[in-house]
């Protein structure tokens, strides 16, 4: 398919291709160059760059891709290579040595050639690792000059286009040891191609005899009523005329315009800041603020701007932008914390990875998105810039998902870089990296810092910048950005701006529920843990089932430690098994390790999340290592690969409710934890407790209010002499029920040697008792299911009814279709709950309508005594 584009005179308009029907008229200067690519191996090429780019090559025997696209994702999106490479031991197969030496991607376009008075670039926001380009066969530039992964290209091509096709080329060329590019650290296997490739957009831009780029607004909002904000509005503009251009800014924000006059140099490249004090309308009176997840609704605003000489429009731009104020803070013991809009937020989130190969599509990226808001959790951490595209930045600006946005620790190791690196700054110390590097920040900010979601640059994952780096940073953001600087996720401490206020001392692996209540020196809930959780977090049975052969699935063999995580003490379920033996006796059968695993991972991460809301303010963050997983794996997930979330999820969720009621694991106590956005005012906590045989022993109700960020103790249990099911409902003035939690109790809890602990784990001297769990006496449940089906979405209501005399423990919900095969992405309102005798739980699953066809799905609910 041939694309065709015409630059109309000071238009700036372009055509989507030829061959359809409806053309419309594009007016933001942006042409896009995604589709319509062939990629091959150098080694299978006999053409030069110059050939490549010129008429007459024919691609014979070339994979068709779209960009952005690894070369390992043009394999696999050309069937080289089978759709479930990732699962058994098949990746093993694919050949490492095919990436080598360089590979080609080409494309050709066509394209009236510009007039005069008309400017053309053409962009590359992301190349791994170098590149040689050539359109038109023409050499615009080697990878001698062309390196970086995080560095964006442009090159002024308005003299070498031409009327008609133009065909681009570019040779692409992995990283060697020591090169700061993409790694997953210890997450998951190394790509067989090291994610070489056009892994961002390609794109070209017009404008005028002016170009304005790097428009940017920023706001500051009255943190002492929040009933006006002033926005400061900036942009870049560069004149390529030998002549002075006499023309105004022209804009536009919620149907207020306003204009700026501007004369500009010949030649001049001059940055234009306006402010309040000159535009009356960057006054904003009630500004409707972007808040994050729980807190309020993620505003949103739209800057129209353009440059206009001559009668003429030069250049124009639109921006999204949110109104918001970031700070930080320190509490009283020393660890930094941050307010959005005045009001300090408790960070609660998940450490984010792109796909192994790069694929992340919008929809994928959305439903993981969705998940995080779901579970009502506010921040995700990018360790590495992650995203092909700016689409997961806009989408946590639309849900108000909180983003902290920095470098990955893989260049602060040894082992991972591929060069020698210090203990206190890791291996960007040389003059050249640093200078490398410093323009990977400066690009990476520019393309981002609009997002109202990003509200921290992190400059260092486990150690901390060089003076020469921070300095750098310090002195760019001051011109350019008003977010704050974390130097370490750390606890490091710079000569230039001090400590980072941050933690990171595990654990990584298996701690047992109190260890987050008890521990005070290491991960336990204090402070801001910026990686941290209980490790293993199984997937759901289906999901184990495609990862592991049938033959491999018990006992528990090499296959399974291959789906670990390749690093020395990550590489085996050892740990798991060992707590996970301890509390019931070994597994005899698959389905019983799944099902028994399912169930520690919902144990075990419940407490991490409701510790650091007990014990608000001496917490300030939480981040869960790792939100999402790069490939089939049994680690560091709150959803699986599949993105098909298991108990690990709907425990996280119940965990963090805006307001819900906790069982304090150290106290014995019941608490109420209130982050939402509103004082909670008076409510009612209905306490409840079950012996194993379903003998009611405790049956109480209290009342209390909590304010916005904090949590009050309501009561203090009796000591645990037996273990026992809890109950806790949560009620409004009205009886209406706000929340639910719910626990199953060990009389016998985890014994931690503390002081044997690693950076990665606490040892465990003896486990708490769960044997009684194995004999628990039959319950009666039946099940009863609703679908209603609206303009955009579904849902089923499913009543769960225990008519029994015995609890119905950990019953676990799928919408799947006929075969058994696990419907996604679909919400349930809770899920992996227990049921006492003679009641019933109403859950609901609700979907985008289309997703699900009622005679062709649905409801498996399986139950760990039904």
């Amino acid at each position: 398919m041939i694309r065709t584009f015409f630059l109309f005179p000071l238009l700036f308009v372009s055509f989507f291709p030829v061959n359809l029907i409806a053309q419309p008229q594009l007016k933001t200067g942006t042409i896009p160059l995604q589709n319509n690519w062939k990629v091959q191996s150098s080694a299978k090429t006999t053409g030069s760059g110059e050939s490549l780019s010129s008429t007459g090559f024919t691609e014979s025997g070339w994979y068709t891709t779209s960009v952005p696209s690894t070369a390992m994702a043009v394999l696999m999106s050309n069937q080289v290579y089978p759709a479930d490479l990732l699962y058994g031991d098949k990746l093993k197969q694919v050949d490492r040595s095919q990436f080598n030496g360089g590979w080609w991607y080409k494309t050709s376009f066509q394209i009236q050639k510009p007039s005069a008075g008309q400017t053309v670039f053409l962009h590359f926001d992301g190349l791994n690792y170098r590149a040689s380009i050539w359109l038109n066969g023409k050499l615009l530039a080697s990878k001698d000059s062309i390196f970086g992964v995080y560095r964006r290209f442009e090159f002024d091509v308005t003299s070498i286009l031409q009327s008609g096709e133009n065909y681009l080329a570019v040779e692409v060329f992995k990283q060697k040891p020591g090169d700061p590019a993409l790694g997953f650290v210890d997450w998951n296997p190394i790509p067989p191609d090291q994610n070489m490739g056009i892994w961002r957009p390609v794109y070209l831009t017009a404008s005028g005899k002016v170009r304005m780029t790097k428009t940017h607004v920023q706001s500051e909002v009255n943190l002492k009523t929040l009933d006006e904000a002033w926005l400061t509005v900036s942009t870049t503009l560069q004149n390529f005329s030998s002549e002075f251009v006499s023309g105004k800014l022209t804009g536009i924000i919620e149907n207020q315009p306003f204009s700026f006059p501007v004369l500009l140099l010949p030649n001049e490249t001059r940055k234009i800041i306006l402010t309040s004090d000159q535009i009356k309308s960057l006054h904003i009176q009630n500004p409707r603020l972007w808040w994050c997840n729980d807190l309020g609704t993620p505003e949103l605003y739209e800057l129209g701007l353009q440059f206009e000489s001559d009668s003429q429009v030069q250049d124009a731009d639109t921006i999204k932008f949110g109104i918001r104020t970031i700070e930080t803070y320190v509490n009283e013991d020393g660890h930094k914390g941050f307010k959005l809009n005045g009001k300090p937020v408790l960070i609660r989130g998940g450490g984010w990875v792109d796909d192994i190969f790069l694929r992340d599509t919008p929809e994928s990226n959305e439903t993981q998105v969705q998940y995080v808001k779901d579970m009502h959790l506010n921040t995700i951490r990018l360790e590495g810039v992650w995203g092909t595209s700016e689409n997961l930045y806009d989408l946590c600006d639309r849900y108000g998902i909180l983003l902290m946005v920095g470098w990955s620790c893989q260049w602060e190791w040894e082992s991972y870089l591929g060069k020698a690196s210090t203990d206190e700054f890791g291996g960007i110390t040389s003059p050249e990296d640093v200078k490398l590097v410093s323009r990977y920040f400066e690009d990476q900010v520019i393309w981002l810092r609009n997002h109202p979601s990003l509200f921290v640059w992190m400059a260092g994952s486990d150690k901390i910048p060089v003076p020469e780096l921070e300095q750098n940073y310090i002195r760019f953001l001051e011109k350019n950005d008003d977010r704050p600087l974390l130097i370490s996720a750390g606890g490091g401490v710079s000569k230039l701006s001090g400590p980072s206020g941050m933690k990171m001392r595990g654990p990584y692996n298996f701690v047992g529920p109190n260890y987050w209540y008890l521990d005070t020196e290491h991960g336990g809930a204090f402070g801001f843990n910026t990686e941290t959780g209980p490790g293993v977090q199984m997937p759901v049975r289906q999901s184990v089932q495609k990862m592991i052969p049938e033959a491999n699935r018990w006992p528990v063999d090499s296959l399974w430690t291959y789906h670990c995580n390749p690093s020395e003490v990550f590489n085996n379920l050892s740990l798991f098994t060992s707590a996970l033996n301890g509390r019931f006796g070994e597994s005899q059968s698959f389905d019983e390790f799944v099902k028994r695993s399912q169930f520690l991972t919902w144990e075990t991460m419940k407490p991490m999340f409701e510790s650091f809301r007990v014990n608000q303010p001496k917490t300030t963050g939480l981040i869960q290592w790792m939100l999402n997983s790069a490939w089939p794996s049994f680690y560091w997930q709150l959803y699986d690969y599949d993105l098909i979330p298991a108990a690990a999820y709907y425990s996280a969720k119940q965990a963090n409710q805006p307001l819900q009621l906790v069982y304090n694991y150290k106290d014995n106590g019941i608490y109420l934890v209130n982050n939402s956005a509103q004082n909670s005012g008076k409510l009612t906590a209905v306490i409840r407790g079950f012996e194993l045989n379903s003998k009611l022993i405790l049956n109480k109700e209290l009342s209390g209010s909590c304010e916005s960020g904090s949590s009050l103790k309501l009561t203090i249990l009796d000591s645990i002499s037996r273990n026992e099911f809890l109950f806790l409902e949560l009620k409004d003035k009205t009886g209406k029920i706000v929340a639910e939690n719910q626990y199953c109790l060990s009389a016998k809890q985890d014994d931690h040697d503390f002081g044997a602990s690693s950076w990665y784990h606490t040892p465990i001297k003896s486990y708490a008792d769960f044997t009684g769990l194995n004999s628990l006496l039959p319950a009666t449940v039946s099940v009863k299911t609703q679908f209603l089906l609206g303009k955009e979405t579904g849902s089923y209501k499913v009543t769960l009814t225990n008519s029994g005399k015995t609890v119905a423990f950990f019953a676990a919900c799928q919408l799947t279709d006929l075969s058994g095969n696990i419907i996604k992405p679909v919400f349930w309102s809770d899920n992996y709950i227990s049921i006492p005798p003679g009641e019933s739980r109403i859950l609901t699953c609700s979907f985008k309508s289309g997703l699900v066809d009622q005679k062709e799905v649905k409801v498996v609910v399986e139950g760990w005594n039904f």
